[in-house]
């Protein structure tokens, strides 16, 4: 069985980091995404659905520092249901456990879109001491002599 999700969206408020008694970091948020198909059949207005979402450790450190409302994050992770009493009364739960979260860093174009970008990471990334050298055994023109002309009339897009 397969339990695996991917999620982009937008925080809905702060994110706010708690330690839990063992000294492990853990913060619930929710991220609004939209869906393709809207409520109202007869409306072309965007829906979305708000998921509670989890992280522990790094990630959840991770979002604390960086992560503001509004920001749009990319996480993978799996669902997890789980239930408890309140007031003699069983209430369910279903949450995102984020395995890694991304920031997605958004630039206003002049045309008023917007273009995302990847801008950090939670996991870990590899620091690699000794850069490659200059030299790598190729040539410096891949496209022989005077290099690749392209005009873009060409381009179908």
């Amino acid at each position: 069985m397969i339990n695996r999700v991917v999620l982009v969206g937008r925080l809905t408020r702060d994110v706010e980091v708690r330690k839990t008694q063992s000294g492990i970091s853990s913060a619930r948020f929710t991220i609004a995404c939209d869906r393709r198909v809207s409520k109202d059949a007869n409306s072309n207005q965007p829906t979305a659905d708000f998921i509670s979402c989890v992280a522990w450790r790094q990630s959840a450190d991770f979002l604390g520092q960086y992560a503001r409302k509004g920001n749009v994050v990319a996480l993978d992770g799996h669902i997890q249901t789980g239930s408890y009493e309140r007031d003699g009364q069983r209430i369910y739960t279903t949450d995102v456990v984020a395995d890694s979260v991304r920031l997605i860093r958004e630039q206003r174009l002049e045309t008023g879109t917007y273009h995302s970008n990847d801008s950090s990471d939670s996991q870990p990334s590899n620091n690699f001491s000794n850069p490659l050298s200059n030299d790598s055994g190729f040539g410096d023109d891949d496209f022989g002599n005077g290099g690749f002309d392209l005009s873009t009339d060409d381009l179908p897009f």
